[in-house]
């Protein structure tokens, strides 16, 4: 699992951060004091505490997501984002990757233990290696025939396929998500992944994202 922050809002105005660009943007009734930025950072703790979001839109940031397919379905599924995802009906698929096992949890369907001893967690690593090497052969051997991309994928083991994809929205999007998918009913993958998400977006925009809700 990779994330990457490969593109971000720039203002033009004036020689100021994206994020402190948010602030200027909520105090467009009050242009005389648009240019306090020292107070940036309290206005914006301010506007997510109270949800007044609309500020939040006028920025917008774009990373790049590394992770197996069946964790990038679930990203897809939040449609205030747009994608670019990496197709397999026209680029030839050669990334795998294992996951480890864990325990359905019987109170809570949302989640799953990782107690699971040792020699499970062996013969599953051994189960999906042999998925995987059997899924790739059947894979090549198409290719090699003639068939289509967009067919051979067909076989692929979509939890075990790696998948590239790049997610653009605005901050406001992005505070949404990391709202949702850092919490503990995400499935763990998913939350790895909004944890990076987090700390890319705290790293690069610290008046939006790096301080405590």
């Amino acid at each position: 699992m990779k994330v990457e922050l490969v593109a971000i809002t720039k203002p033009t105005v004036a020689d100021m951060p994206p994020g402190v660009f948010v602030a200027y943007a909520a105090r467009v009734s009050n242009p005389t004091n648009q240019h306090n930025h020292e107070t940036s950072p309290k206005l914006l703790k301010y506007l997510q505490q109270h949800k007044h979001w609309s500020p939040f839109e006028m920025a917008h940031a774009v990373l790049k997501i590394e992770t197996t397919r069946d964790i990038a379905r679930q990203i897809l599924r939040h449609r205030s984002f747009s994608f670019q995802e990496f197709s397999q009906r026209y680029a030839k698929v050669d990334n795998f990757e294992l996951s480890r096992a864990r325990r359905q949890d019987t109170k809570n369907r949302q989640n799953s233990i990782d107690d699971l001893d040792v020699s499970l967690q062996r013969d599953w690593t051994a189960n999906q290696q042999a998925v995987i090497a059997h899924a790739q052969e059947v894979y090549e051997q198409a290719l090699a025939a003639g068939v289509a991309k967009e067919c051979a994928r067909k076989v692929l083991p979509e939890g075990l396929t790696i998948s590239t994809l790049f997610m653009a929205g605005t901050f406001r999007s992005w505070l949404h998500y990391l709202e949702q998918r850092c919490d503990e009913s995400t499935q763990l993958e998913h939350r790895e992944v909004a944890i990076a998400v987090r700390d890319v977006l705290a790293h690069h925009v610290p008046e939006v994202f790096g301080h405590e809700e």
